[in-house]
């Protein structure tokens, strides 16, 4: 057969063996017929029919069993095509998130934060106030630097709230004392309208 040279598999080689020898069977049973008129081709025939016959037993049993294993075949083929395609989606699902991780992590890279824009010193200064921090990472560093400016603006913060309160004193002690003069006014004047008369009487007298 043309497609036989393409066929590897041991059990379909065994289906078209038995299907070459009941072919051969048919044709050598064809030719005993053709000389039907020979006695001794009668009983040839018969016998060539029941190989035959055997043969073609032989071939559709084979042909049975290749049928269920081309049904197995396909099935298991269905089984491990679906398995590659769940397979297949779960490896685009991570394909996606990959992309979309790697994407949040270049936002987080490029965002621009706060911390980036304080007025810290710079670092060989503060390396130079805190030479224990001269083994840091970057990371560290930048958190101890942090730390240290939030610590003086803590300081400076407690210094303008005490500078404010002595304000506020100073503030209330001004307005008593203005309110102590007002008062003082007021006394000096009554006072002197309590002295005009006396004033009066040694103006008549000198």
């Amino acid at each position: 057969m043309a497609n036989s040279d393409h066929i590897v598999d041991p059990f379909l080689i065994g289906v078209l063996d038995a299907a070459s020898l009941a072919r051969d069977q048919c044709i050598s049973l064809l030719q005993t017929l053709d000389n039907i008129h020979n006695p001794s081709a009668t009983a040839e025939a018969a016998t060539q029919q029941k190989q035959l016959f055997s043969h073609l037993s032989h071939v559709r049993g084979l042909t049975r069993s290749a049928n269920l294993r081309v049904r197995n075949t396909k099935q298991a083929t269905a089984e491990a095509r679906q398995e590659i395609d769940t397979l297949h989606l779960q490896l685009q699902n991570l394909y996606y998130e990959q992309r979309h991780l790697r994407g949040e992590i270049a936002a987080c890279e490029a965002y621009e934060h706060k911390y980036q824009q304080l007025p810290l010193i710079p670092v060989d200064d503060f390396l130079a106030q805190f030479p224990e921090h001269s083994d840091d990472d970057n990371n560290t560093l930048m958190v101890a630097r942090i730390n240290h400016e939030h610590a003086q603006r803590q300081a400076l913060e407690e210094k303008r709230q005490g500078l404010l309160k002595k304000k506020q004193g100073l503030i209330a002690e001004n307005n008593k004392r203005k309110d102590d003069l007002a008062n003082l006014d007021k006394d000096l004047e009554k006072f002197i309208e309590a002295a005009a008369p006396i004033q009066k009487i040694f103006e008549k007298e000198y």
